[in-house]
């Protein structure tokens, strides 16, 4: 079934994301050339956007992929146009063609065309377009964005360093996210595409312009989610190493976890990662879908798995990285029977480990939800440290407390 982008002009307030911000090829929105890869839908905050069903002529164009010859529907994305060809796309590394955020932020799902890399989520399919699958030997790339310095730093930031004056870190924000959170706090990395694509040098030489500019320590890599590109990360962090030899440099990874593995944690601290931030989403799989928006039953229980167990992994075995926490809490969201599972289960692991409880607010397509209060936070940490953790800080609208 072939699929368009369409726009509901009632719901649309003009905020120029689907204009401006996409790396679709389509410059010509809503229009007969929409490819249907629905990018504009998961970056509209107001939910303007919709994929329906095209009745057209269906016409087929000739295309190679990887020397052999197919035929496929015209108009549609590379990505679709490789599913339609047989091959295994998905949203675990594992998958053929592993393509998580579908925005064109990550290129996770980057192909081979015209000697080039191509996000194949965004990318239309052309008339004798040769695609090859096998990209080793090309450069790495991604959209990152947002360098910038950070007051408070991140879930994987000493609670004893976010009480500093001035600036505790330098971030780079990399473009793309596996979630679909309608809550999303930083939705214009997460869903976004449309920005330039950076090589791992250029990552580590303006996150290391930005460290001298603002002189802090620690270089943290956010998102989106920062994870998804395995190789484009660890080669970020090896030369951002390379630029920052000295003992006070610091390299943290705030993540949600979602496709880390115990592998890939060992490859993150060979690669020089000192730090590490996780968010675990929730401890019921129901609750995790509804915060996540992965509608995937068997993917979300997957991904929350991953999470869950790379903070029991770090916590067992990894003693030379700063692991640090983070949880959710908004009533609309979350009961305080389930923070107080999730605290529970913490603690079973390790009773210090540091525990930073985000106070999740009114964002991006989840505009109807309430901002929980200070009391409310308050009784959020009591509880934690209830069931015996001993380092809980909580965000809360007056700032952080604890622990």
């Amino acid at each position: 079934m072939l699929k368009q982008a369409y726009k509901d002009q009632r719901k649309c307030y003009f905020c120029g994301i689907c204009e401006n911000y996409m790396a679709c090829a389509v410059k010509d929105l809503f229009s007969e050339k929409c490819i249907g890869c629905g990018a504009c839908t998961l970056a509209c905050p107001y939910d303007a956007i919709s994929l329906k069903e095209h009745k057209r002529e269906l016409r087929y164009i000739k295309i190679y992929v990887d020397g052999e010859k197919f035929e496929v529907p015209e108009r549609i994305s590379v990505k679709n146009a490789l599913e339609y060809c047989g091959y295994e796309v998905g949203k675990i590394p594992e998958s053929k063609i592993f393509a998580p955020c579908e925005v064109g932020g990550c290129y996770c799902c980057s192909v081979v065309i015209e000697n080039e890399l191509k996000q194949s989520c965004v990318t239309p399919v052309n008339k004798e377009m040769d695609i090859k699958t096998n990209t080793d030997g090309y450069e790495l790339k991604r959209v990152v964005s947002g360098f910038s310095p950070h007051a408070v730093g991140g879930v994987g930031t000493p609670y004893y360093l976010k009480s500093v004056i001035g600036y505790v870190e330098a971030a780079a924000f990399f473009h793309g996210c596996v979630f679909r959170c309608k809550q999303c706090q930083n939705n214009i990395i997460a869903f976004t595409g449309n920005f330039i694509a950076m090589k791992p040098k250029e990552v580590a030489l303006q996150l290391t312009k930005t460290r001298r500019t603002y002189r802090v320590d620690r270089m943290a890599f956010s998102g989106g989610e920062c994870t998804l590109n395995q190789e484009f990360l660890l080669q970020s962090i090896r030369e951002l190493k390379k630029l920052n030899q000295d003992e006070k440099a610091r390299f943290h990874v705030d993540t949600n976890g979602a496709i880390l593995t115990p592998s890939y944690i060992l490859e993150l601290i060979e690669a020089g990662m000192t730090d590490i931030g996780i968010d675990l989403k929730a401890f019921n799989l129901d609750t995790f879908i509804r915060i996540t928006g992965v509608e995937d039953k068997e993917l979300a229980k997957y991904y929350c798995k991953n999470a869950w167990n790379a903070v029991k992994y770090i916590i067992d075995n990894i003693d030379e990285v700063f692991l640090g926490i983070g949880i959710p809490y908004n009533r609309d969201l979350v009961s305080l029977e389930e923070i107080e599972q999730i605290g529970e289960k913490i603690a079973s692991m390790s009773p210090d480990v540091q525990v930073c409880v985000l106070d999740y607010r009114p964002e991006f397509k989840r505009m109807n939800i309430n901002r929980p209060t200070f009391i409310e936070m308050v009784r959020v940490k009591d509880i934690l440290n209830s069931v015996g953790l001993n380092t809980v800080i909580a965000q809360t609208v007056r700032g952080h407390i604890g622990p």
